[in-house]
């Protein structure tokens, strides 16, 4: 019997058990958390990790403000709150997290939409998204021993929002230090170590690997605490040399109700005229001296084949969604580079719009996103070597010219059938014969426990001679294989241990202070 299950419990009802009959069943049926409501008392959150300030840390006092009505000044005590309301930059405001998390509806005044199914979506939303899938998923059960996976709704990416810059590391620490706390108490723990629970983060892994104690090092260190070591931690980007975190798309403006909405827009998106041979959308990064950014946008500038959208400071339209989509979709192919950190949203915004991406680092797409891409990645894309823009100079123009009209074709028709499994469906209702990208992953994540249970009874490890830095191989490896070798992609991988840990930390923070920028 299949059944609506309820929302999400508090921690001592948190996880959720995946598995394979089609009965819908909730842990333990409780009130529903509205996450439209803002700056929501988070009561799955346990006691002692409430959010009571210590004395040197006192909310700072209300302003006063002017009574319209009656010309008066009043320190109104709710002022902090509908402040945080307004503001866009904060993830708990309202319209943030409306609509299941897609945000506010887009209106489609200029035609680059449908009517239907395209919203405001922030690009850190996933933890609100898939948790409300997940509501609606059909293999919901109540018993751990059949389940082929077990899902832990705890909200990372947004606890770590909150605290990234300003706070003390016992704040950042405090959720994550009692999530695992509570989890290694959990009964199902025990069966397999962890090592069958997952869990989503919709931001960047660097944002939970920090490196040390000091005050000053970036973000929590939920990913490297002993109980998450061994869990799943779904993420916008994860990392080439760690094992416990996978690649899943970074949600699009596009979240269709039904399979129709979606054959409509890839349709659409085949029979569209492109005028511009290549596009791109971005600001340089010249803090960062080994980003080409500058270069891409100097080539842009220079040739009569480029849609370039600068993406500096001040007002722009590359904080249109419209402007972004009817770029993309009037393009052939999209320059996707390294932005503050490997990945980017633009590149699933690229393939939506049917237009073939063009990436410069394989950590950008090709070793993250392995559940969903292909993995021969010349179907779909093509690929520069940074090298060859920042030491060769290589004509971006020239090289893309040379591919046929015959391959652009095959290759945008192969981006094209890709779009089902890289966006999200709105989480109140279900496609009824795709696979969109929460369907890719949970089926993903079903397949890797069962794959290791499999081992664990026949007495095998998951790979000869496993080496964790060398994760990033393990993902591209074909079925069968065991051991990896020697890799084309190694020197984009192989700095010393310690610079990868200090650039890693560094990107994550310039990722951090242009969304800011952005929201605000």
């Amino acid at each position: 019997m299949r059944r609506r299950p309820g929302a999400l419990a508090p921690f001592e009802t948190m996880e959720k058990v995946l598995g394979r009959s089609n009965t819908v069943q909730d842990s333990v049926p409780s009130p529903p958390i509205k996450l439209e409501s803002p700056l929501i008392n988070v009561e799955f959150l346990p006691a002692r990790v409430t959010y009571a300030r210590k004395e040197k840390e006192k909310p700072p006092p209300v302003k006063p403000v002017k009574n319209t009505a009656t010309e008066t000044v009043v320190a109104y005590p709710f002022m902090r709150a509908l402040r945080t309301v307004e503001n866009k930059s904060d993830p708990c405001g309202g319209k943030f997290t409306s609509n299941e998390g897609l945000g506010p509806p887009l209106e489609n005044v200029e035609g680059v939409f449908e009517n239907i199914g395209w919203y405001a979506t922030n690009h850190f939303a996933v933890d609100v998204i898939f948790n409300n899938r997940m509501k609606q998923y059909e293999c919901l059960t109540n018993d751990s021993s059949i389940a082929g996976a077990i899902f832990v709704p705890f909200y990372a990416g947004f606890d770590i929002a909150r605290y990234l810059w300003g706070y003390n590391i016992s704040r950042r620490d405090a959720a994550s230090l009692y999530l695992v706390d509570w989890l290694m108490r959990r009964p199902e723990r025990g069966i397999m170590g962890g090592k069958d629970h997952f869990l989503v983060a919709g931001r960047i892994t660097w944002d939970f690997r920090r490196l040390s104690e000091e005050e000053s090092d970036w973000g929590n260190k939920l990913l490297f605490l002993p109980a998450a070591k061994n869990m799943s931690m779904l993420v916008v980007e994860s990392s080439p040399w760690n094992a416990n975190d996978f690649g899943i798309p970074y949600p699009t403006y596009f979240h269709p109700a039904k399979d129709e909405e979606v054959s409509i827009w890839q349709d659409r998106m085949r029979k569209l005229e492109r005028k511009w041979l290549f596009s791109f959308a971005g600001a340089p990064r010249p803090g960062n001296l080994k980003s080409i950014r500058g270069q891409i946008i100097d080539q842009c500038r220079k040739s009569k084949v480029c849609k370039l959208l600068e993406c500096d400071f001040g007002e722009s339209k590359c904080h249109s969604p419209s402007s972004i989509m009817q770029m993309f979709q009037s393009s052939l192919f999209c320059l996707q580079p390294q932005g503050d950190s490997y990945t980017q949203r633009s590149a699933f915004d690229s393939m939506l719009a049917g237009c073939i991406p063009v990436f410069f680092h394989p950590g950008s797409a090709y070793t993250q996103y392995t559940w969903h891409l292909p993995k021969n990645y010349t179907t779909y894309s093509l690929f520069i070597p940074e090298d060859d823009i920042r030491k060769r100079n290589v004509s971006i123009e020239e090289r893309l010219s040379q591919i046929s009209p015959e391959q652009v074709k095959i290759m945008r028709e192969a981006v094209i059938n890709l779009i089902p499994r890289l966006i999200y469906a709105d989480p109140r209702s279900k496609l009824e014969t795709l696979l969109d990208a929460f369907d890719v992953t949970v089926q993903a994540v079903i397949n890797k426990v069962t794959k290791l249970r499999k081992n664990i009874i026949e007495g095998l490890t998951a790979y000869d001679n496993f080496v964790e830095e060398n994760s990033w191989k393990y993902d591209l490896l074909d079925e069968g294989q065991r051991e990896v070798g020697a890799h084309e992609w190694d020197p984009f991988f192989s700095k010393p241990k310690e610079q990868q840990k200090d650039q890693s930390a560094e990107a994550a923070k310039f990722f951090w202070k242009n969304e800011q920028r952005d929201q605000s």
